[in-house]
């Protein structure tokens, strides 16, 4: 899951960047409101944190932007806890608002609840004679614990959230590989469905000839 965070204080983006990351998430990160929509216009993102008290662009201008196209997740992560300003933001279709200081495990909590509403994704899924848990990443077909990789999990996570529609190999990359990790070659993706097919026994998983890969649930 790609989450953009967007707050000009260096010490709030480090703390929840290396919060998320070691709870699996990819993250990318904002000083300021032109450069968090330069970042979304440019990049796949699930879920938006969004300070209000930006520079260069004020944290209401970059929710109108964004609601414009895009009916993402976000949540405001502000100082400002005076009702009129969360009245403005709710009035502007913000998801959630979350007043500084705040809990990192709490906040996390607030975006795994806004990403299942929103995508309808959940901590496991069953297929026939397989249970998929991806909060621990494992996996068991028949009553069986199967040996299954992370990333492998991943990517099936990512077809889940887009059932029925087609991914290309360089789309499944974005989303399931970090800017910190080796970017793979398109055809290593073949390799990851073939292993999701074999180990898990997933026949949903439909090849598109010279396009991509789609889960036919």
């Amino acid at each position: 899951m790609n989450i953009l965070i967007i707050d000009n204080e260096e010490i709030i983006l480090d703390g929840i960047a290396e919060f998320f990351k070691e709870e699996n998430y990819n993250v990318l990160l904002a000083e300021n409101g032109e450069q968090g929509l330069n970042l979304f216009n440019s990049n796949t993102v699930d879920l938006i944190i969004l300070d209000l008290m930006l520079p260069k662009k004020h944290g209401f201008e970059v929710l109108k932007e964004i609601r414009k196209i895009s009916n993402i997740p976000v949540i405001i992560l502000s100082a400002l806890n005076d009702e009129q300003t969360q009245l403005i933001c709710f009035d502007l279709d913000a998801d959630d608002y979350v007043i500084k200081p705040f809990s990192l495990a709490l906040l996390e909590k607030r975006v795994k609840a806004l990403l299942t509403r929103h995508y309808g994704i959940h901590d496991t899924w069953s297929y026939g004679e397989t249970i998929v848990d991806f909060t621990s990443y494992n996996a068991t077909n028949g009553g069986h614990e199967v040996d299954i990789k992370p990333k492998e999990l991943d990517i099936l996570r990512l077809l889940l959230r887009y059932p029925n529609q087609v991914l290309t190999r360089s789309q499944i990359i974005e989303h399931a590989w970090s800017d910190t990790e080796g970017i793979p070659l398109e055809r290593v993706i073949d390799v990851y469905i073939k292993n999701l097919r074999k180990k898990l026994v997933l026949d949903c998983i439909i090849t598109v000839k010279n396009v991509g890969y789609k889960i036919k649930l």
